[in-house]
């Protein structure tokens, strides 16, 4: 049985390339041969080859040996991680000592034994294995510091509530998270989906291993498939080195893919064939490679509206949302605002090195508030309250604005009711469709959802009236 390898001869003498390949096809899979060394560079770039039979002597130095040491370094500067065995019909101990030094592996006297170059040829192939697992390990490493590192700068507060809302959240997450069921979490931008995410990881089996983060809403069409499924050296312009993809990264762990509604549909057929093979090929590369993940994907869009719409594929919504969790709006979990308010109050007091509270009028006040931007909103506004407070106690008129104070509902209802300078429908509308857009500060999917209005219907009101 043939192992698996790729091996590229070089020699001037054709009955030497004949030789060569008769032999070494019996034993790996792929024997290329070349009588011309400046083919090696196209060739180690069109094909995969871990190991380089090269002579020392062509026909312009038959003797020396420099035009195969310029070659092997040539070799080692183009792809370090191939095994060079270096081979000469003119060999003395010394040339050989030159040959290891200069990082071939191994040196070769012309005419060989076959049991001797099927020798080398086997340990060439180990030193290659183990120069691949090597590099791999490497780039695993330095793509999950940077992976890791970026997970850590946007996700660093817990994961809290105590609402009713909330508790069913946690059980569903506690149910869900035993299991490798693919998880979808639904929910409006600054609910904390991310958060939601980071705790299934950590209630999973999968926790010792690592949970790999992308935001689908922040890649390029033209770096989706390097970014989720690496790349190899020369694939593309700016491939100056492998890459390995964030499938691969997550192997063993989870794979949390944030903002998924925004991914085109080219891309979601990719994505769905990737999940179903459970394999990914690297952009440039030829070999599928296995890959354990647990999926979790997080979206603020309707993905069954964007189904109906033609906007996101049905089988891939199938396949990813085993579990639906939906992740509700702070202004649906009121009681957690005294809890997350004193919870951000702590943790930039700290951060500031500062001394403050707030009273019970005051978080009534912010009880009240609508949060449009739920609980991301509620964090930075607390952050600003902190920084810009004078006194020993927090301003909350710098959290929602400038009004110190927020009227309750009762105030409002004493107000007169508006006037209409105008009861033409098209323009109330376009009045409505136009505050909600600023309202929401031009999310659409939100905005639209306020006037009752699917996402298709609220993108041709947006055209009608050029907003």
């Amino acid at each position: 049985m043939k192992q698996a390898g790729s091996i590229l001869v070089v020699d001037d003498n054709p009955d030497i390339l004949i030789a060569a390949r008769l032999l070494l096809k019996q034993h790996y899979q792929v024997v290329k041969t070349t009588d011309n060394p400046f083919d090696i560079e196209g060739i180690i770039k069109s094909h995969t080859i871990e190991v380089i039979l090269l002579d020392m002597n062509f026909t312009q130095d038959a003797i020396s040996g420099k035009e195969g040491f310029y070659w092997l370094k040539k070799i080692i500067a183009q792809d370090p991680r191939i095994v060079v065995l270096l081979m000469t019909a003119y060999s003395d101990i010394q040339l050989a000592v030159d040959a290891i030094k200069a990082g071939a592996s191994d040196f070769i006297a012309k005419p060989w034994q076959n049991e001797q170059l099927l020798g080398a040829v086997t340990a060439a192939f180990a030193h290659a294995q183990d120069k691949q697992k090597v590099d791999k390990l490497t780039r695993q490493t330095q793509g999950l510091n940077q992976a890791l590192s970026q997970s850590k700068k946007s996700a660093t507060f817990d994961f809290l509530g105590q609402s009713a809302a909330m508790q069913q959240v946690f059980s569903t997450i506690q149910k869900a998270a035993q299991t490798d069921a693919n998880i979808l979490i639904c929910g409006e931008s600054g609910t904390g989906k991310e958060l939601a995410a980071q705790a299934i990881h950590q209630a999973s089996l999968r926790h010792e291993n690592p949970l790999i983060s992308l935001d689908m809403g922040a890649i390029s069409g033209n770096i989706f498939e390097s970014e989720l499924f690496g790349h190899k050296k020369g694939a593309f312009t700016d491939a100056k080195t492998d890459k390995v993809g964030r499938f691969e990264l997550a192997h063993g762990g989870s794979l949390f893919l944030d903002e998924l509604g925004n991914l085109p549909l080219a891309q979601q057929a990719t994505l769905l064939a990737a999940l179903q093979n459970r394999q990914v090929t690297p952009v440039g590369g030829t070999k599928p490679i296995d890959v354990d993940i647990r999926l979790i994907c997080a979206t603020n869009d309707n993905l069954t509206d964007a189904v109906n719409e033609e906007r996101f594929r049905q089988d891939l919504l199938y396949r990813i949302n085993t579990i639906e969790i939906r992740i509700p709006p702070l202004r649906e979990r009121i009681d957690d605002i005294p809890l997350l308010v004193n919870y951000y109050l702590k943790h930039y007091a700290q951060k500031y090195k500062r001394e403050l509270s707030i009273n019970a009028s005051d978080m009534d006040a912010l009880c009240q508030y609508p949060w449009p931007g739920n609980v991301r909103e509620l964090a930075h506004a607390i952050e600003r309250a902190v920084i810009l407070s004078d006194a020993d106690t927090l301003d909350i008129g710098t959290v929602v604005g400038q009004t110190p104070k927020l009227e309750s509902p009762q105030a409002n209802t004493s107000q007169s009711t508006t006037e209409y300078d105008t009861f033409d429908l098209e323009i109330l509308e376009r009045r409505a469709v136009h505050a909600a857009l600023k309202h929401y500060q031009g999310n659409v999917s939100h905005a639209a959802k306020a006037l009752g209005l699917t996402r298709g219907a609220m993108y041709r009101r947006l055209e009608k009236y050029d907003l």
